[in-house]
């Protein structure tokens, strides 16, 4: 039903998350993330309260895997739920409930987790940990990006991939990166490549005009040439 990647890059303290289900508008719901504390991702039979229970316990100086056994500790239902998690050290953690639907796996690495429901294999986050991993040089959000691609190419879940969402924050409250594809019926993950193809370029300006706007380059419109 869903697959996700929540990542840390080491370089420069980014957090974020990839995400793509066969639901509408899994970016309003799945992926969370913190300027300097972490990422989570909230899946399965989703819960958007965990993402910032979780944030908030990371924020207080806890580790991924104690502020997940704390939330879960604390919550009603959480047999229905899957959560992954990254913290500022690069440390990962998950939870997986026993009513998960389908095939689920999850892959830990440091710095970065993938995991996943109604898979058509188990390996479909080894290869979107694998991918993360090659793209140390990349932006975070490319990274996090070409991981879910390569969860959709090594089998992704058992229906059609409807929705998909990637989410990055960086130094300020707002995010850095927050695109999302709501609804496709045949390549959410393509047309979300698209956006990104298309954001990336003007991402850095966007954020001088929050910033300074005194400082900040052109809209290249009508009365702001």
């Amino acid at each position: 039903m869903t697959f996700s990647i929540a990542g840390r890059c080491a370089a420069t303290g980014m957090f974020g998350v990839a995400i793509a289900t066969s639901s509408i508008a899994v970016g309003a719901r799945c992926p969370h993330a913190r300027a300097g504390v972490g990422a989570v991702a909230s899946q399965n039979v989703t819960d958007p309260n965990l993402g910032p229970l979780v944030l908030d316990r990371m924020e207080e100086g806890h580790s991924a895997r104690d502020a997940i056994a704390r939330v879960a500790a604390a919550r009603p239902h959480m047999n229905y739920r899957q959560l992954t998690a990254v913290d500022r050290a690069g440390g990962v953690a998950s939870w997986t409930g026993t009513h998960i639907l389908g095939t689920n796996a999850v892959s830990e690495e440091h710095d970065c987790i993938a995991a996943g429901n109604l898979l058509k294999t188990a390996g479909v986050p080894i290869a979107m940990t694998e991918a993360f991993a090659d793209g140390t040089d990349l932006h975070l959000a490319e990274r996090l990006l070409r991981a879910l691609e390569a969860g959709l190419a090594s089998g992704g879940e058992e229906g059609p991939v409807h929705s998909a969402a990637l989410l990055v924050h960086h130094e300020q409250k707002f995010p850095l990166v927050d695109l999302r594809c709501d609804w496709d019926g045949a390549d959410p993950i393509g047309a979300l490549r698209r956006l990104w193809t298309g954001y990336e370029p003007q991402m850095q300006a966007y954020l001088i005009r929050a910033l300074d706007p005194s400082a900040a380059p052109s809209y290249g419109v009508k009365g702001n040439p």
